[in-house]
C-alpha cells in the first residue's frame, strides 16, 4: 500500500479503492459544459448533486483551461470562484479543490475553505503557487502541460521530465512528498494519439512514486476516435477511465459522476477482489 494523500484534515488511503473528483466549471466557455453553471445558484446545485452522487473531491475552477479558451485575469477568475467557495462553506462536506495555476487565486481560495490546489501548469507557470499550497498545509495536484503538441516527441518521456522538474519546484517549496499528485494531463499539448498513448503509458509516470490523477472526461480524443460531440461521450470516457485504473491512477477526474462511481466500483473489485 502506497502512503496516504494527507493535508488540511484529507486522508485518502492510496491503493485501497480509486477516488472520484467531480468537475465544477463556473465559467461560461468550458468545452463541455460552459455556461450551465456560470450563476451561483446553479453551481451551489450542481456541487451538492456531485456529493449526492458519490465524488469524493469537488474541483472548482474559473476559467476554461481548453484549447482555444479566452484567457482571464485574476480578478475575473477569483469574481467567477469566490462567491461558489463561500456558498458552498457550510453546505458540502467532500474537499473542495481549487483548480487554478494563479498563486493569488489558490491563496484566496484556500483561505475561504479550499483544501487542494489544481494546478494545470504544474506549478511551473507559477511557482509561486506551490509556496501558497505549503503554507497552507494543502495536498496539491501538478498536470503536464504544453503550449502547443509536438507529434514528433516520446509524450511519456517529456510528462516524466516535467513533472519531476515540478516535484523538484514542489519539494522546494516547503509541500510534503504525501501533499503531491501527478497528472499526465490528458488532452493539453498533446495530439490525440499522445493523450491515449499516455494512459496505455501511465505506469511509467507511477513509477515517479506518487499518486497518479487522470481526467479524460469528454476529452476531444475522446470525440476523435468515436465522431461524437461532448455530450456523447460518456462510454468513452469510462473506457479510458477504466484502462487508466488497470494501468495505476488513483484519482479519476470527471463530469458524469454516479456513471463514473458504477464504472470505477466494479473496476476496483476486479483489480482487488472488494466484496
Amino acid at each position: 500500500m502506497r502512503p496516504p494523500i494527507t493535508g488540511r484534515g484529507i486522508h485518502f488511503a492510496v491503493g485501497a479503492r480509486t477516488f472520484l473528483m467531480g468537475i465544477l466549471n463556473v465559467t461560461p466557455d468550458s468545452f463541455s459544459d460552459g455556461g450551465r453553471f456560470d450563476t451561483l445558484e446553479t453551481a451551489v446545485e450542481q456541487a451538492r448533486r456531485i456529493e449526492l452522487e458519490g465524488a469524493d473531491i469537488l474541483d472548482v475552477g474559473g476559467e476554461s483551461t481548453r484549447p482555444g479558451g479566452n484567457p482571464v485575469d485574476a480578478e475575473q477568475e477569483q469574481a467567477r470562484v469566490v462567491p461558489v467557495l463561500t456558498a458552498l462553506r457550510d453546505r458540502i462536506s467532500i474537499p473542495i479543490s481549487i483548480d487554478t495555476y494563479r498563486a493569488s487565486t489558490a491563496d484566496k481560495a484556500l483561505s475561504l475553505g479550499a483544501r487542494i490546489v489544481n494546478d494545470v501548469w504544474g506549478f511551473q507557470r507559477d511557482p509561486e503557487i506551490a509556496r501558497v499550497a505549503a503554507a497552507h498545509d494543502a495536498p496539491a495536484i501538478a498536470m503536464h502541460n504544453r503550449d502547443k503538441a509536438d507529434p514528433g516527441i516520446d509524450i511519456m518521456k517529456d510528462i516524466k521530465e516535467f513533472l519531476s522538474r515540478s516535484v523538484d519546484i514542489a519539494l522546494a517549496a516547503g509541500i510534503r512528498e504525501d501533499r503531491i499528485v501527478l497528472d499526465p494531463g490528458f488532452g493539453f499539448g498533446k495530439t490525440y494519439a499522445q493523450s491515449l498513448e499516455c494512459v496505455a503509458r501511465l505506469g511509467e509516470l507511477k513509477a515517479l512514486g506518487f499518486p497518479v490523477l487522470l481526467g479524460a472526461s469528454r476529452k476531444s480524443s475522446i470525440g476523435h476516435v468515436l465522431n461524437a460531440e461532448p455530450d456523447k461521450r460518456l462510454f468513452g470516457s469510462i473506457a479510458v477511465h477504466v484502462l487508466g485504473v488497470a494501468n495505476g491512477a488513483d484519482i479519476i477526474r470527471a463530469h458524469d459522476i454516479a456513471e463514473h462511481r458504477d464504472a470505477l466500483r466494479l473496476a476496483d473489485a476486479v483489480r482487488l477482489g472488494l466484496s
